[in-house]
């Protein structure tokens, strides 16, 4: 059944809006919890980061722990960055580093909870990477 013009026009209008405000939703959260949770790594204010890191990675990687989390700061806050500046590369980042932290915490047996609401996070930044190549899309369209 087709719908009459007049009524799918105010969506379409609504449509480019809402992309926008959902692109700049999704990028400003990606782009500010890596920042703040990497410059927390040095500081550890909110939690004790070490806790959630699995003894495997400290078998492999020849460092303490507490060196461990401040590269994971630097590549935390880098991430954050590459998402401000090229969100369509930074949200692959985000989530590639999500994924990461997942079979980290996946490797530890505990911290289920923190895992599953990653997931929903890296869901997140795979639809601001879609968001992100559409505009890029529309752009090069328009030129």
């Amino acid at each position: 059944m087709k719908t009459p013009t007049a009524a799918t026009a105010p969506a379409a209008t609504l449509a480019p809006a809402s992309h926008r405000q959902a692109f700049l939703l999704l990028r400003t959260a990606f782009t500010v919890a890596p920042v703040v949770f990497g410059l927390d790594k040095f500081t550890n204010l909110l939690t004790d980061w070490t806790m959630y890191l699995a003894p495997l990675v400290t078998d492999v990687v020849p460092l303490p722990a507490q060196t461990i989390m401040y590269v994971v700061g630097v590549v935390e806050i880098a991430a954050g960055l590459a998402v401000a500046l090229t969100p369509r590369f930074g949200s692959l980042l985000v989530a590639a580093w999500l994924l990461g932290i997942i079979v980290n915490l996946v490797i530890l047996g505990a911290f289920y909870d923190v895992a599953l609401r990653d997931a929903g996070l890296l869901a997140g930044a795979l639809a601001l990477n879609r968001l992100a190549s559409a505009r890029g899309s529309l752009r090069r369209t328009a030129e």
